[in-house]
């Protein structure tokens, strides 16, 4: 097995120079997501007779829309993560995302419905290549043996995420509510290209990382895994997980009148038949490690619904519900968004030097643990959002510190549990699937997406503080219970993250294919 990352590396401040190539790549993909995104839903909502003219959709549609291309673009991320494995590679993978990225931002600064739509779409193809492959390869600039500077790397590379996102909601949120919704589109298309010629650029330095894998096992071996999809009905357990699906949708849409929902779920159908085929090509411990991170799956819905009520449901809240004056000065109500970003830049090292603190007096701190008390955390920033609400049921308006008390708390949990998260994945997911994985891990997060968007389209019809406080309470139960039963999930990773100065990895018979291209 050739060993990529036991090349030798350009290294800057102790990590390879790869590192900033996709930490300044992702930075500006960042600025274009996160730039459209802080905009999208006021967009949606404003009046077509405003000076700043919009869609005039109610609040609820924009809220499912959002919720709907939130879920999407992160589900994506799995043909996105399969194309990588199997056909092209991660390095090739990005690339490709780039271009369907810098074409979907720039096509949403025309002034047309169908350039909007066409324009979403093009966002979902472009993340779902883009997104599981460069943090992907993040993981692959790092041997697994060496687990403390791999964790150190995400969070640098996690600090480019939140500094394209900082200066996206208040430099796109600017020019999108003062000088019109399609500039600020248009601006993040700008900010994407940016991106996309910082990687062509730094190619020279990550040919060692992100190639395809080349599959050596004998034809017999590969032969389970080689068509996902025929794979599916090859195992009587991928087969009665794929018809339960089917099934449920079949329901949902039957007895619910829901074509959409009974879609999405016969069409989730086929992700659980893949995970369920990929889980089959392991060995005993490979199996037990898919297993644990397919529960981690959950942790991250779970957190990603109640999170991601910022980009709709506390969005509009701010715009609609909330003083945002400061004397004479009125703050837009878009650059909230950048609040969680700022909040992560000014507190990431504060909290990754707690963690080992807590970790170096022998306490607990698997990644399990910190993605428990990360939702427990952000949880309880809901709890400041039914303060908020309560204000304005009584006064008319809410003041501006409860919502930046709430982004604090949300910033905390984040901290805790996002970054851990995705270098959790790639110390336990098979070298060969994962892309795949990480795939999965950003498909779990678009459905943690879009159940924020059904929460936040029912707080029109139950109310903002039955809705805040009910998150903040589920949460709080939820990562209890995580905390509970952590010992029989740490098991099942065959102590994947105890394994400093060692390698025991147990998957063999894979290399690295065309590491010199």
């Amino acid at each position: 097995m050739t060993d990529s990352t036991s090349l030798n590396q350009k290294t800057l401040f102790g990590h390879p120079i790869g590192l900033y190539i996709l930490f300044l790549t992702e930075m500006w993909e960042r600025f274009s997501y996160y730039g459209m995104r802080a905009i999208l839903v006021l967009y949606l909502v404003a009046e077509t007779a405003a000076d700043n003219p919009g869609l005039g959709w109610a609040n609820d549609s924009a809220i499912a829309l959002y919720g709907w291309y939130t879920m999407f673009v992160y589900v994506a991320s799995i043909p996105g993560g399969i194309i990588a494995d199997k056909l092209i590679g991660q390095r090739k993978s990005v690339f490709v995302g780039g271009l369907l990225l810098v074409a979907g931002h720039s096509i949403l600064a025309v002034e047309e419905m169908w350039a909007f739509y066409t324009g979403l779409v093009l966002i979902v193809m472009g993340v779902g290549m883009l997104k599981p492959n460069i943090s992907t390869m993040v993981g692959g600039l790092y041997p697994k043996n060496e687990q403390n500077r791999r964790d150190m790397g995400f969070y640098i590379f996690y600090m480019g995420i939140n500094l394209g996102a900082a200066a996206a909601a208040l430099i796109v949120g600017y020019v999108g509510e003062e000088y019109g919704w399609h500039y600020g589109f248009g601006l993040a298309g700008i900010g994407m290209a940016l991106g996309q010629l910082t990687y062509w650029y730094g190619q020279k330095y990550l040919k060692h990382v992100g190639n395809l894998v080349e599959d050596t096992r004998s034809e017999e071996e590969k032969k389970e895994s080689s068509n996902l999809l025929v794979s599916i009905f090859n195992h009587t357990n991928s087969i009665i997980g794929f018809t339960i699906m089917v099934l449920a949708g079949a329901a949902v849409w039957y007895f619910a009148g829901s074509w959409s929902y009974g879609l999405l779920i016969i069409g989730l159908a086929f992700a659980v038949g893949v995970g369920i085929v990929v889980y089959n090509d392991g060995n005993k411990v490979e199996k037990d490690r898919i297993l644990v991170t397919y529960l981690s799956f959950l942790i991250i819905i779970i957190f990603w619904g109640a999170f991601e009520q910022a980009g709709g449901l506390m969005n509009l809240y701010a715009a609609q519900k909330t003083d945002l004056t400061i004397g004479s000065f009125e703050v837009k109500a878009s650059w909230f968004q950048s609040v969680n970003a700022i909040f992560i830049l000014i507190f990431a090292t504060i909290v990754g030097s707690i963690w080992v603190w807590w970790k170096n007096r022998g306490k607990e701190s698997s990644s399990l643990f910190k993605m428990a008390i990360g939702v427990i955390i952000m949880g309880w920033g809901f709890f400041f959002m039914s303060a908020a609400s309560m204000q304005h049921e009584s006064a008319g308006q809410s003041a501006m510190y409860w919502l930046v008390l709430a982004y604090l708390f949300h910033t905390i949990g984040e901290l805790c549990a996002s970054p851990v998260a995705l270098s959790f994945i790639t110390k336990l997911a098979p070298e060969r699937w994962m892309a795949f994985m990480m795939g999965a891990y950003f498909a779990a997060t678009g459905l943690g997406n879009k159940v924020a968007g059904l929460l936040g389209e029912s707080a029109s019809d139950v109310g903002d503080f039955a809705i805040f406080t009910g998150i903040a309470i589920f949460c709080t139960v939820f990562g209890i219970l995580v905390i509970l039963i952590l010992k029989p999930l740490k098991r099942l990773t065959h102590g994947a993250e105890e394994r400093e100065g060692t390698n025991n990895d147990e998957a063999e018979g894979f290399e690295l294919a065309d590491a010199n291209n």
